[in-house]
């Protein structure tokens, strides 16, 4: 509740049952361990804004290199999916990192994990990828080449209703 201390559960049926094909996305992000939570509503569409709360980086979603190009271009050892891929598929967004930092102001995420971030266009056609974690009660953005991945970095997703 402390995510959403000002909504009401009825607020958060009614738009629910308005648009019924977001379930499906929601479930998709329950299913991969993320822990989808309400953590605000658009002023400006009234759209309830779900995101992973997942303490760390969701388990069904880590091992993932950044992108298809990324996957693409390993020649061995291929992750099986990519974040931006998955995320795609579940119909939900990768955080940018006002996203990430804003969800780091609702609890301590990623203290023992990192999650992919969404990438500027500029540094992704260099070959990079941003993800972000929590350490020492700070919140850091590092780089990788977007074709890692390693077993304790993910991706967080965000749905809005």
């Amino acid at each position: 509740m402390n995510r959403h201390q000002e909504l009401k559960w009825e607020t958060v049926q009614v738009r629910l049952e308005a648009h019924p094909a977001k379930l499906w996305s929601i479930n998709e992000m329950d299913i991969t361990e993320g822990e989808p939570d309400v953590i605000g509503q658009d002023k400006k569409t009234g759209a309830l804004i779900f995101c992973d709360c997942a303490a760390e980086s969701p388990k069904g979603r880590r091992s993932v290199c950044f992108d298809h190009e990324a996957l693409e271009s390993r020649k061995e050892h291929k992750p099986k999916n990519s974040a931006l891929g998955m995320a795609g598929d579940m119909g939900i967004e990768i955080l940018t990192e006002e996203q990430y930092r804003d969800l780091q102001k609702l609890g301590k995420f990623d203290t023992k994990t990192s999650s992919w971030i969404a990438t500027p266009d500029a540094i992704r056609e260099l070959g990079g990828a941003l993800f972000c974690d929590r350490r020492y009660e700070t919140v850091f953005l590092y780089h990788n080449g977007a074709e890692s991945y390693y077993a304790a970095r993910g991706f967080r997703g965000l749905l809005r209703v």
